[in-house]
């Protein structure tokens, strides 16, 4: 009898997952990810179509010989030659399995096939039959299941269990039913298949139209003991289920569906990124449970939550399938919450008056670019705490006209306690101008003696940090500014340094 409180997870992506256009692996790399879904302890890894070519049988074979744990199963059309060709590729495994399939529905059947409804089921049995000579784990598809007679499945499910299946598979192949449909066709064949409760009720869902998991679960819900899917979801046009997405559903809401997975989900995250690294396709950053922002919060109070009570905003643990943690994103929607616990993190115990200047900055930062980086952070303090200089002298307003016909003017406004200054300049380049039109304001006469500029983060929406000396009498003064415009972060590391003449005087 099956156990039917635990499901066995199918992992198809070296088959399925590897026919997605452009995802082509080499021997070498489905070896790689092979080992680490025997290290995810899937119940079943489908290695290949080994008749497809002589590159995907060598593959196929390697893993039967290589791999350990897992079963290791070829897929088949119903023909002797396709299942001959299986067989000696996984026949090295220490839990061979021979996969066969034929289309069942009435357009694959007429317009693909060219086979009337007996024919079909004649040549399944015969398959299956055969399969059984050379193998005991046979898993038999119907192809199209989704878009296929009931009462035709009934038959040809009970047909091929006498013949000798010990699972039957319910291919979703196009994507077309919805959950509820689904879930009754899985629940009507475990009512009506002679035998069914001798052998695996497998699903195997598409997401053409986005419903691969939830039909997956559908299934499991009514009756399914085995799911197939693919790590990250690649596969056929839109993809299959995702591996990741069935496991943690099943284990997430284990009240809900009260059943059990063997899998080590803690190497989930791990394989993520190898298939993704091999195959070159990239994660979208907010898929389910794998992206790089399942677990990252920026909006002021779902971080609030988050520091006081992780369960407030995450329902299942981010080292509980292998991902870093729990990232905290500062923009434009964090608040000072989130911003005290970073700087925390980074040895800074800010007074009230301190965190409010550095909240200030940072919300300003935040405006001009996406994420502000620890690096950002650490500048803006250098800049306004570490330590703090008098201000003398503030730009409140600047303005550059330049181009390469244009000779470069510069107009600043600046603050000079309660006096507002204005002057504009000409330069030879629209620092220069800028520039010349802080001394023409101040006052002050200075020899550029260094001047330097670098970007604090590699991103294309970096902070600029300037440094600069400026010679004023005898005597040389440093200054930096930091800014994601570069004119601006100029202006501020001359101010900078020009307040600190003053300071000093």
């Amino acid at each position: 009898m099956i156990d039917k409180n635990r499901i066995k997870i199918f992992d198809t992506t070296l088959r399925d997952g590897e026919q997605a256009p452009g995802a082509s692996l080499n021997e070498d790399e489905k070896i790689e990810i092979a080992k680490q879904l025997a290290k995810l302890k899937v119940d079943v890894i489908e290695a290949g179509f080994p008749i497809a070519s002589p590159g995907d049988f060598e593959s196929v074979k390697r893993i039967a010989k290589e791999i350990k744990g897992p079963a290791i199963a070829g897929l088949a059309r119903a023909k002797k030659a396709d299942i001959e060709r299986v067989y000696e590729a996984v026949k090295y495994s220490d839990r061979p399995r021979i996969h066969t399939f034929i289309a069942t529905s009435p357009i694959h059947m007429e317009k693909k096939l060219g086979l009337t409804p007996d024919e079909v089921l004649n040549q399944a049995i015969e398959a299956v039959k055969f399969a059984k000579t050379l193998c005991n784990d046979i898993e038999f598809s119907a192809e199209d299941a989704g878009r296929s007679d009931p009462e035709f499945l009934y038959k040809i499910f009970t047909e091929v269990i006498k013949a000798g299946a010990t699972v039957i598979n319910v291919p979703d192949t196009v994507g077309y039913t919805q959950p509820l449909e689904f879930g009754a066709l899985i629940k009507s064949i475990s009512e009506h298949v002679e035998g069914v409760e001798n052998v695996d009720i497998s699903v195997h869902c598409h997401n053409d139209l986005g419903l691969a998991t939830a039909n997956s679960l559908a299934g499991v819900l009514n009756g399914a003991t085995q799911v197939e899917c693919t790590v990250n979801g690649i596969g056929e046009r839109a993809g299959n289920a995702s591996l990741e997405e069935i496991v943690m559903n099943l284990m997430t809401r284990r009240d809900y569906f009260r059943k059990e997975v063997d899998i080590d989900a803690t190497q989930i995250y791990p394989t993520s990124r190898l298939v993704s690294r091999l195959t070159g396709f990239v994660i979208q950053p907010n898929k389910a449970i794998v992206g790089s922002n399942a677990f990252a919060h920026e909006a002021g109070i779902h971080q609030d939550g988050v520091i006081k009570d992780k369960r407030t905003y995450e329902i299942m643990k981010p080292e509980s399938v292998g991902f870093p943690g729990t990232k905290l994103v500062l923009g434009k929607h964090s608040g000072r919450h989130a911003l005290y616990e970073r700087l925390k993190e980074l040895g800074h115990d800010l007074d009230n008056e301190q965190l409010s200047l550095i909240f200030s900055r940072f919300k300003e930062l935040a405006d001009k670019k996406k994420e502000v980086l620890v690096e950002d952070l650490e500048a803006i303090l250098t800049e306004e705490i570490l330590p703090h200089v008098p201000e003398k002298f503030s730009i409140d307003y600047f303005q550059v006209v330049t181009g390469n016909t244009t000779i470069p003017v510069a107009t600043l406004e600046i603050s000079e306690e309660n006096k507002i200054l204005k002057d504009a300049s000409i330069g030879n380049g629209p620092v220069d101008a800028v520039f010349r039109a802080i001394e023409r304001i101040t006052g002050i006469q200075a020899k550029l003696t260094n001047y330097m500029i670098k970007a604090i983060t590699g991103s294309k929406d970096a902070q600029g940090e300037v440094s600069l000396d400026l010679e004023i009498g005898s005597k040389i003064y440093t200054g930096k500014g930091i800014s994601t415009d570069v004119i601006e972060a100029s202006a501020k590391a001359y101010i900078n340094a020009v307040n600190r003449y003053f300071a000093k005087k």
